[in-house]
């Protein structure tokens, strides 16, 4: 048999496995038996392990697993992923409505998909083929897990018909209820504890070492946003047919809505419906369908303008309330907690539940031995919600408000205007101290490998560290001894302390904690500053003349830079080569040439997208933003800009450019 026939021979099975097992496991319609398709794909491995030349990453064969990985690669998406905004009643999905139709022209229609409660992924394909699969981790970057995703039967490695070169597409790994039943019931069997929820379960299964254990679960992957350049659809559901016909498992619920009524009706439907659906949901998500009116909508700092969750009422439990404690946060906050008789609760053990502050305390009048109601917020986060006052104990005493740190009993302060007590015992308290260096540690931040919030515990306990600066003094020597520490931990940790000092000023700016100064702020401040020497310089009022800088976080930014020992330990970093300004490569291009200047960008574009443009008005320096007024500087107009938009710039005034006059314009200064 000649190099060709066996070659062919190869393909054609392979061609006919996938499509065999597309049938099955996406559209639940087998054309033969499982004993055919184990004989095919055994001729195929023995073919492939006898003719290693014709090896093919995405081959049927290789979704057995067996590929391990000891460390998952992050990876930073093409596309960030960004979180939804929740809503909880049909006012909240009006007020959007309002929003939205203030920001764009014409009609505007809705796709309803169900929200799947599972693992959020990113799959890359090119040329039809899977590249990668990544988390989404913090949204900007995550782990890659292209191994174990490979294990999942209904993620095609191979697409067919006419796909675009290159595209993400993102969607939940999830565990359906029968697979997940017959998994606890094997672990039983073995007399082994039961997975707590299928969510979690899924989740785990990404991040373990093993493929070939994960091939063992009986994972899927449904598919329902597909992200990239020149895609040839138009809107979101053509995407979702789009996405189906390539091989993808596409949820077959989804329907299109031209009204906030018809959202509604649809949310009201599978509110009812859900739980005879094979997987765990928990809302309904609504995204404008036509996709150039996502583009115009655009993003806030967190999530989409063009898309909404719709969660369902929350599940409720009652359970004894046996104690109030109190905890100490990185800012000195204090919260109080309340522990709670273990309850079930939407899948899982809740325990504890967080009160917020004394004001809620004193809202609900909760106290200690009360019977009380608890859900989770946005079925995530548990919360106390009311209090049964018929089963009140008759000897029961209302909630004294504690009025020193449970930590260092520094006496507690409450700022007017504030919700929250404060310790203001800032180099003192251990909790403050510790909290600190985990916040710079962590991944949105410094993102330091082989440093865990449970080290970073045990260096302050010994007395090996008081802040972060001291983290890039320690030694192998002063770390091998720590409980759980061998030599290869100890000298991951060191080399993630010293890698750290390339992380981008915004990301430092950020991770050294200044109260109210979030990774959105922290960005805004690198931008206009460009150092730490120039912001430390900058007056509380010249601070609230930046954009979308307020009086509280102004206030709190110098109130940071006058203290002394924040000083040192900025003058401590800067000696140590942390990144404390903005490099040349990042500076390149960044102008004053729009200072000042606050621009609308409408339209759709020839030369470059949407994304270039608000990139090139904010690098040189502008303000991009959504909504014309008579604050607008200028608009950038595209083909089809919206009339009403028009009309709107031409009653206020507002200059319109064209894309080419806008280019010229900030390329020769």
């Amino acid at each position: 048999m000649t190099q060709t026939t066996i070659k062919q021979q190869i393909d054609d099975l392979r061609e006919a496995l996938r499509t065999h097992n597309h049938n099955y496991y996406v559209l639940d319609q087998p054309t033969i038996s499982d004993y055919d398709f184990d004989v095919q794909l055994e001729t195929l491995k023995a073919l492939e392990a006898k003719h290693p030349e014709f090896y093919d990453a995405n081959s049927p064969t290789q979704r057995v697993g067996g590929a391990i990985t000891k460390n998952f690669e992050t990876v930073k998406h093409d596309y960030r992923m960004y979180s939804l905004d929740n809503s909880y009643s049909k006012e909240d999905l009006l007020d959007w409505e309002k929003r939205i139709k203030k920001l764009v022209d014409g009609a505007v229609s809705y796709t309803c998909e169900l929200k799947y409660d599972g693992a959020s992924i990113s799959l890359t394909y090119e040329d039809g083929q899977l590249v990668r699969a990544v988390t989404r981790g913090d949204g900007f970057q995550g782990d890659d897990v292209t191994a174990n995703i490979k294990t999942i039967k209904s993620v095609p490695l191979q697409l067919k018909g006419d796909y675009p070169p290159k595209f993400d597409i993102r969607g939940e790994i999830v565990l359906p209820f029968d697979g997940f039943n017959a998994m606890n019931a094997e672990r039983i069997a073995n007399g082994e504890e039961p997975y707590r929820n299928p969510r979690n379960t899924a989740s785990g299964s990404l991040k373990l070492q093993d493929s070939a254990e994960v091939a063992k679960r009986p994972l899927e992957c449904l598919l329902y946003n597909i992200t990239g350049a020149n895609l040839g659809v138009t809107t979101q559901f053509e995407s979702l047919e789009k996405a189906r016909s390539w091989g993808f498992k596409v949820p077959e619920i989804a329907v299109l809505a031209d009204s906030v009524e018809a959202v509604l009706d649809f949310v009201n439907t599978w509110d009812a419906k859900r739980h005879e659906l094979p997987y765990e949901t928990d809302g309904v998500v609504i995204k404008v369908n036509h996709l150039q009116q996502q583009e115009e909508l655009g993003h806030t700092s967190k999530a989409p303008r063009w898309a909404m969750a719709y969660k369902f009422k929350a599940e409720q439990v009652s359970t004894i309330l046996n104690e109030i404690t109190y905890q100490v946060g990185r800012t000195g906050a204090i919260t109080p907690v309340a522990n709670l008789e273990p309850v079930e609760l939407a899948g899982t053990t809740v325990k504890r539940a967080s009160i917020h502050n004394a004001d809620q305390i004193e809202k609900l009048d909760i106290r200690e031995r009360d019977t009380v109601f608890v859900e989770k917020g946005g079925e995530i986060i548990p919360k106390i919600i009311r209090v049964d006052l018929s089963l009140r104990p008759v000897d029961s005493q209302p909630t004294t408000y504690i009025t020193h740190c449970p930590e260092c009993q520094t006496a507690l302060v409450r700022t007017e205007g504030d919700a929250k007590h404060y310790c203001p015992n800032y180099n003192g308290c251990p909790p403050q101290i510790v909290g600190r260096i985990q916040h710079y540690i962590s991944r949105k931040a410094m993102d330091i490998e082989g440093l865990g919030g449970e080290t970073v515990a045990l260096l302050v306990k010994e007395g090996l560290i008081t802040n972060y600066a001291d983290l890039y003094e320690l030694t192998k020597a002063q770390v091998i001894p720590l409980e759980r520490m061998a030599e290869k931990s100890a000298e991951n940790l060191i080399n993630g302390v010293k890698a750290s000092v390339e992380i981008p000023f915004e990301r430092v700016l950020y991770a050294i904690g200044i109260r109210y100064v979030g990774e959105t702020v922290a960005k805004k401040l690198a931008k206009h500053y460009k150092s730490i020497d120039h912001l430390m310089e900058a007056t509380q009022e010249a601070l609230e003349q930046v954009d979308e800088i307020g009086v509280k976080i102004a206030e709190s930014v110098t109130l940071f830079f006058a203290s002394e020992a924040n000083k040192i330990t900025i003058e401590r970093l800067k000696t140590f080569g942390v990144q404390l300004s903005m490099t040349e490569t990042e500076l390149e291009g960044q102008t004053e040439l729009l200072k000042g200047q606050t621009i609308v960008v409408s339209g759709v574009f020839e030369k470059v997208s949407r994304t270039e443009l608000k990139k090139l008005i904010e690098d040189n320096g502008g303000k991009v933003s959504s909504s014309i007024s008579s604050k607008t500087s200028f608009i950038v107009a595209g083909d089809k800009m919206g009339p009403s938009k028009k009309d709107k710039a031409e009653k206020l005034g507002v200059a319109l450019i064209s894309e080419d006059d806008f280019l010229r314009k900030v390329t020769f200064t």
